[in-house]
């Protein structure tokens, strides 16, 4: 059945998630508009307005939506938990108040599947509860999107592990209170075998940040993504995550469902940006007239009205059928689900830096001034077509996905759709029923 309805009791949870983030946490992207401020667990604004505001949601029933009920989470699925996250993405502080912040959220779901019971008493309780922050250090210096590229080793050595090498771009490990590492443990074999993840306490030995970095238009050497090296880093042998080698399947526990995350609260942060083009067309007045007398500026807020709600339905599309490859286990809908999620995330940058743009655009020199947020808003579209794995290389996987059951043409010359060869053909299927006026030629 299709269905484009929401259940009524939930609709009541969304319309008080917006309530709660139009009235209590946008303010605060006003007040502390820095990136790392959100993950800073010992400071005033968490402890007196963060900490108070996680406990309405907990009442609500919406923390950690992305969990299931076990793991202290409420198991909504991907469809309604891209409902929510289309309204946690107008602000950057409302993801840290319902617990489903990154890199959180993605380590949170990691140690819920792979982790052991004791190292989820010492890293996932107090990561749900909110007392602490966590990094993902997956990226290096040598390589992103092509893995090939990793040189960060882990060495078994006695009664634990050995590491070396760098990530690069680990988000928030100014705050955290540990790792989640990528390292190649078996050389010898292709590196989606060889990868495995370790948890890495904050303050090892051997761990250094080399320095951080930052987004542009932030200082130089300073910014909430860091650039770690090791050097005969020690980590006992209980820190690792699932099996020697498995590094790679449990890195897609965290970035299919992230991808989703992503792109709903791109299409929330989008939804902002038209706000701000109809209000400002409604009020600004040019030419003797408002801006809504101008023809091109309408075709712009079509344009853009059209953009948004379509690439909100290919995002819950995408979601449902992710829910659905996880009801039914089957393998078919596994690959779908992943083709359409791949889909989403090579159009989300698109669709972001296309209507904060026309938003920028429309403002004048306003829009491109620190005065208001579409400059920073343009730039997480740059920023997301590198984030969890480069556009270029989801693209990729669409087109493979599709070639999958692709086969030749029985003419190789025309192909199946030639015209003359199925004029021929339907002729032939239907001579006995064709009349002799001529039916068909």
């Amino acid at each position: 059945m299709w269905d484009f309805s929401t259940d009524a009791a939930f609709q009541r949870k969304l319309d008080w998630a917006a309530a709660l983030v139009r009235d209590e946490i946008e303010p605060l992207d006003v007040l502390f508009p820095g990136t790392a401020e959100p993950y800073d667990r010992d400071s005033e604004v968490f402890r007196e307005v963060i900490r108070p505001l996680q406990r309405q949601v907990r009442e609500r029933g919406l923390w950690a939506a992305h969990l299931p009920p076990a793991l202290g989470g409420t198991g909504m699925g991907q469809v309604k938990l891209a409902l929510l996250n289309e309204i946690l993405g107008r602000s950057s502080w409302a993801p840290m108040v319902f617990g489903t912040q990154a890199p959180d959220s993605g380590n949170a779901e990691i140690l819920a599947h792979y982790g052991t019971d004791k190292q989820r008493a010492e890293y996932l309780e107090p990561l749900l509860d909110g007392r602490i922050v966590s990094t993902f250090a997956m990226t290096e210096p040598t390589g992103g999107a092509d893995p090939g590229g990793f040189t960060c080793r882990a060495v078994r050595d006695g009664d634990g592990w050995v590491i070396d090498g760098e990530k690069w771009f680990a988000s928030n490990w100014s705050h955290a209170a540990f790792a989640v590492v990528m390292a190649i443990t078996d050389p010898d074999v292709p590196v989606h075998q060889g990868a495995s993840m370790l948890l890495v306490p904050a303050g090892t030995p051997g761990m250094e940040q080399v320095r951080a970095t930052g987004l542009a238009g932030e200082p130089l050497g300073q910014g909430a993504h860091a650039y770690l090296r090791f050097t005969r880093c020690r980590v006992p042998a209980d820190h690792l995550l699932g099996e020697p080698g498995a590094g790679f399947r449990i890195a897609q526990t965290r970035l299919g469902g992230g991808r989703l995350h992503h792109a709903m609260r791109s299409v929330g942060q989008c939804r902002r940006a038209l706000e701000m083009m109809t209000e400002r067309a409604a009020t600004r007045r040019t030419r003797g007239g408002p801006l809504t007398d101008q023809q091109s500026v309408r075709h712009q807020l079509a344009d853009t009205w059209i953009q948004i709600e379509q690439f909100r339905l290919q995002v819950l599309h995408a979601a449902w059928q992710t829910d659905r490859a996880d009801r039914t286990g089957d393998r078919d809908d596994a690959r779908r689900a992943r083709l359409h999620v791949s889909g989403v995330k090579v159009a989300t940058p698109k669709v972001l830096v296309d209507v904060a743009y026309r938003a920028l655009h429309l403002h004048g020199a306003l829009g491109v001034s620190n005065e208001l947020p579409l400059s920073r808003m343009w730039q997480s579209g740059p920023t997301l077509a590198v984030a969890d794995g480069p556009t270029e290389a989801h693209q990729d996987v669409v087109a493979r996905l599709l070639l999958r059951d692709a086969a030749p043409a029985a003419d190789p010359l025309f192909g199946s759709d030639h015209l003359p060869t199925r004029l021929a053909a339907a002729r032939a299927k239907y001579a006995d029923r064709l009349t002799e006026t001529g039916a068909g030629r």
